[in-house]
């Protein structure tokens, strides 16, 4: 009997531990490579010693010592530049952040992810973050697991529906390994892929992963939470101030996503070579690295040292600026270097460094606190833990996974209660913001369930009343590159082809497109179309097949337009709209 024939429980069961395995061996492996990085760029080159978290060896007694700190722009620009070279020559879909990478996989592709994509995401990942980039190696580590995730569903010839499955387990198994977070990791897995909702079919899987992966990555580096742990109690009568604390998270978490985005977007529009954008991303974050160098790199350390309130600790090596002015800037500059680094085309994660901001504005909050009544708010500890929390559920939309990530991050259960009021506040004030662009409101709005909702009136509503639009089209005869770049700024994978008449001929694919090279007649490959009689119930079947969120519509052999998922969903629900007013 085939494994995908398999009872659910026992087939996960086995599937689980060998997903785990994977996670465990691959969060090893993206965290030595890592090292290395960090090793050549910061210490060799620049002579830096970055603070590492008390779980991974760090000290609270650090000293700040950089023997060459001009070379920190040079550092950065060169990680920027080997990481642009890595990634626009071989897989241009593994620049930016992983974990949206894998949830758009997971959504949108059936769960597919190229094989070579693993790979050059750990490497172009850890040159990014090693060499002083602000960027996490939660994402990278989550892309891998969910790219061999993929590869063990193929191996084993399962269904589209399980190989999702292996890649949103492959997720959640990695980031809770690397982060030593087992119980939020397998939560986070079946969380971060919706705004308000839970992908229920993952949780069982991504429970025996996560576990399996953090015991195989915590037998090597140990079992401590990666930042130590949280001692303090618990006082009901900080409540209040932890409202006031989600409050301001939630708007932070606001700032980070608009920031974001603001600068990837303008970075996708700015038309200069994929190679040169990281290359400034970098030299931005270096020079901004000069004034604070806490916000290189993962900034775990950094993050340690605010929590205990080692604040003489920090400094800026060019400026002499007080420590707590430094601590005020932190969280904007920390949002603006994370921005430059993943959002001009570098590679890595944005949860750590969400952790990490979130922990310096709880910092911020508490300086204030503390000023107004020091005797209820005496320790930045229970604020630091708490925002770091609130701030990224708020801005991942991931309120309980992350609440326990956090936890057991700081091996602490004692700010429960006051960590599920702010993040509560946090997610209600940030609204509909998400740092993961491909995350979908609920399973009803999903490509991958559109067939478990939406049946009986999709059957009904024809393409030709929707809305069509004649952007991104390839032409038979134009360059693969342009093709390839036209992909890239519009995130589809797979384009409609037409002739110099404007007749459509069929479909070109981001994975047969490769490096770009000859003209886009050579890899055109058959597509199933729709016509303006068509129902939606006939695109949705089309885009099952071919594995999209977009449908060519052609009628006497012309293409009349793209009917893309967004659009489909806007009829159906003014359908819906005047079925229910009727």
């Amino acid at each position: 009997m085939r494994i995908g024939e398999l009872p659910y429980f026992i087939k996960w069961f086995i599937l689980g531990i060998v997903i785990g395995i994977v996670a465990g061996l691959s969060a090893l492996t993206f965290y030595f490579t890592l090292k290395l990085m960090e090793y050549i760029f910061m210490l060799k080159l620049v002579g830096y010693e970055i603070p590492e978290p008390l779980g991974e060896g760090g000290s609270l007694n650090y000293v700040f010592h950089a023997e060459r700190i001009w070379l920190i722009p040079l550092s950065t620009m060169l990680g920027g530049l080997l990481s642009g070279l890595i990634v626009y020559t071989w897989a241009p879909e593994a620049e930016g952040h992983g974990t949206d990478a894998a949830i758009n996989a997971f959504h949108r592709l059936q769960g597919r992810i190229r094989r070579r994509i693993p790979p050059i995401k750990l490497i172009a990942s850890a040159i990014t973050i090693g060499s002083g980039g602000s960027a996490g190696r939660e994402g990278p580590t989550a892309q891998l697991s969910a790219g061999i995730g993929s590869m063990i569903a193929d191996l084993f010839s399962l269904e589209p529906e399980d190989r999702r499955i292996a890649v949103a387990v492959g997720i959640g198994a990695g980031i809770g390994s690397i982060f030593k977070a087992p119980i939020g990791g397998a939560l986070l897995a079946a969380e971060i892929l919706y705004k308000r909702d839970f992908e229920t079919e993952v949780i069982f899987p991504a429970l025996i992963a996560s576990a399996v992966g953090y015991v195989i990555f915590g037998s090597v580096v140990g079992f401590t939470p990666i930042f130590g742990y949280y001692m303090g109690t618990f006082n009901p009568a900080r409540l209040p101030l932890y409202v006031v604390l989600g409050v301001v998270d939630g708007l932070m978490a606001i700032l980070y996503v608009r920031t974001f985005y603001s600068v990837h977007d303008a970075f996708k529009r700015w038309r200069v070579s994929n190679y040169v954008k990281p290359v400034i991303g970098g030299a931005v974050t270096g020079l901004i690295g000069l004034l604070t160098p806490e916000v290189l790199g993962t900034s775990y350390g950094w993050l340690n040292l605010v929590e205990f309130n080692r604040v003489d600790a920090f400094v800026s090596p060019i400026i002499a600026l007080p420590p707590l002015i430094i601590l005020a800037m932190l969280p904007f500059l920390k949002i603006i270097t994370t921005s430059f680094s993943i959002g001009s085309g570098g590679s890595g994660g944005v949860f750590a460094p969400g952790i990490v901001i979130g922990a310096f504005t709880g910092f911020d909050v508490w300086l204030i606190l503390h000023y107004l009544m020091p005797g209820l708010a005496p320790d930045p500890a229970p604020f630091v833990i708490i925002s770091m929390l609130a701030f990224f559920g708020a801005a991942a939309k991931a309120p309980i996974a992350v609440m326990f990530m956090v936890i057991e991050m700081t091996g602490s259960y004692q700010l429960l209660p006051g960590a599920m009021i702010a993040v509560a506040i946090a997610y209600l004030v940030s609204g509909d913001y998400t740092i993961y662009r491909a995350q979908v409101p609920t399973r009803r709005d999903s490509p991958a369930h559109a067939g478990e909702y939406r049946v009986p009136l999709l059957m009904e509503i024809r393409v030709g009343e929707c809305r069509l639009v004649n952007e991104p089209v390839a032409h038979i005869d134009e360059s693969a590159s342009t093709a390839l770049n036209r992909m890239l700024r519009y995130r589809f994978t797979v384009l409609p082809v037409v002739d110099h008449e404007g007749r459509y001929v069929g479909a070109i694919n981001l994975y047969d497109v490769g490096g770009g090279k000859g003209v886009v007649r050579d890899y055109v490959r058959p597509m199933r179309h729709v016509e303006p009689e068509s129902t939606l119930y006939d695109a949705i079947s089309v885009m099952s097949e071919a594995g999209t969120t977009w449908v060519p519509v052609v009628s006497n052999g012309k293409l009349l337009g793209i009917l893309t998922m967004e659009n489909m969903n806007k009829a159906y629900s003014e359908r819906l709209k005047k079925l229910r007013s009727s």
